[in-house]
């Protein structure tokens, strides 16, 4: 049994993180979004005026490009240092059994569609847990030339690069795999961001060897004997990934959901809908800080997707 994560904004959004709802508003606030940016947002939504202006070729589009992706880093290197003083555990004390640590410590693979750095900051896997991990690993990137860590929680979100000779996924460490990128990191040969916002994904993804091999490697283990694939905080509006996800259902994988509008988010996507119809195992609309903050009803419905005996 493989047990797989993957998680979206809504994620994030029990420890503060915003939701595209949210931070549309701040980058309308923004003093270096112009009135045209602006304009384009109130008619089009912030990803879809992010893929036009990119794929511009008006050089005051380039520009407009520019002062919105430098915005919208902004929101996130706030979100970063606003989860440095968030408690990650929402009992207090946690007990073990009970813990957020070591209900994430159960999967053999986290992957995420977030580019934040919340669990980088809080979460190291539980020494001892179901799966016995020695530290949480992010496959394929590294510090920058010259970056020596001082042990300050900033560290965790300080500047990496992709690590070629990294490409892969030891047994002995939890991969955390971020899909579209993370803030912080950056292709210094080129001086672009890993980071992939907007429309037109999949084609952006294509440009990095990095989130290439992970968008394999997230196919290769979905598609694996007997996987199971519990999804939190994730509206299905990526095709790339909803196309993952519905083969993979074709072929076996079990799904359960986490969302408080779980049912009508898988519905998005008539695909995903038909796909996993007969796959799913369950499903749960209470937040995380519920279910991890004293609900024991909510917790042990969330520990059923880890019942081998469950809809095998």
């Amino acid at each position: 049994m493989t047990f797989i994560l993957l998680t979206g904004a809504g994620f994030s959004y029990n420890w503060g993180g915003p939701l595209a709802s949210e931070a549309f508003s701040s980058l309308l606030a923004d003093p270096d979004v112009d009135e045209v940016t602006r304009e384009r947002l109130f008619a089009a939504g912030f990803e879809q005026v992010l893929a036009d202006l990119h794929l511009s070729g008006d050089p005051d589009d380039k520009k407009r490009h520019d002062a919105l992706l430098t915005a919208v880093v902004g929101i996130f290197n706030a979100m970063n240092n606003g989860f440095m003083h968030v408690k990650f555990e929402f009992e207090d004390p946690p007990q073990v059994a009970y813990s957020l640590q070591s209900f994430l410590s159960r999967f053999h693979a986290l992957f995420t569609l977030n580019q934040d750095a919340l669990i980088e900051q809080h979460y190291a896997p539980v020494v001892g847990g179901a799966l016995n991990w020695g530290r949480l690993h992010l496959p394929g990137v590294k510090y920058m030339p010259g970056f020596t860590p001082s042990g300050a929680r900033q560290d965790k979100f300080a500047i990496m690069e992709p690590n070629p000779s990294d490409f892969a996924m030891p047994s002995s460490v939890q991969p955390y795999v971020k899909l579209h990128g993370s803030v912080n990191w950056v292709e210094s040969s080129v001086g672009q961001r890993v980071l992939i916002m907007g429309g037109q994904k999949a084609v952006s993804i294509g440009r990095y060897p990095l989130l290439t091999w992970y968008h394999a490697e997230f196919r290769k283990m979905l598609l694996r004997p007997s996987a199971r694939l519990m999804v939190i905080g994730y509206s299905f509006g990526d095709a790339h990934i909803n196309d993952a996800i519905a083969e993979a259902l074709k072929q076996g994988l079990k799904l359960f959901i986490v969302d408080p509008y779980a049912l009508d988010v898988l519905k998005k996507d008539p695909r995903m809908a038909a796909a996993a119809k007969s796959q799913l195992i369950g499903f749960s609309p209470r937040p995380l800080s519920k279910t991890f903050g004293g609900d024991r009803l909510a917790h042990a419905e969330l520990s059923k997707f880890f019942d081998l005996s469950a809809r095998s």
